[in-house]
C-alpha cells in the first residue's frame, strides 16, 4: 500500500508539472501573437501617415489590431513614424506589445 501513495504522489506532481506548462506555453503564444498585431498595426498607421494607405493612422491601427483580435492601448504618430501598443489577455493575464514603424528612408 506505501507503493500507491507513492505513485499517486508522483502523478499528482506530474500533472501539476504538465498544467504550468501548458500555461507557460499558451502566455507565450499570446504574448507573440500580441507582438505580431502590434507589428501589422504599426505598419498600416505607418502607411496611412505616408499616404500609402488611406484613412487616419491611429484607426488603420485599430482596425489591423482588432483584425488579429487585440485592442489598441496606445497609438502615437511623431511625423511618419508610428508607435502601436496593443493589448490581450490570456488565463487571466494582460499580453502586452509594442512596435514602431515608419516608411524606408527613401520615401
Amino acid at each position: 500500500m506505501p507503493g500507491a501513495v507513492v505513485l499517486v504522489g508522483a502523478l499528482a506532481c506530474l500533472a501539476s508539472f504538465t498544467l504550468g506548462l501548458s500555461v507557460v506555453g499558451g502566455a507565450t503564444i499570446a504574448g507573440q501573437r500580441a507582438a505580431g498585431a502590434a507589428d501589422a498595426a504599426a505598419l498600416a498607421a505607418a502607411d496611412a501617415a505616408s499616404g500609402a494607405a488611406g484613412g487616419e493612422p491611429c484607426a488603420r491601427a485599430t482596425e489591423v489590431a482588432a483584425a488579429n483580435g487585440v485592442r489598441v492601448s496606445g497609438c502615437e504618430l511623431k511625423g511618419l513614424v508610428a508607435t502601436v501598443r496593443v493589448e490581450d489577455s490570456y488565463a487571466g493575464m494582460i499580453v502586452q506589445a509594442s512596435a514602431r514603424a515608419a516608411p524606408p528612408p527613401w520615401l
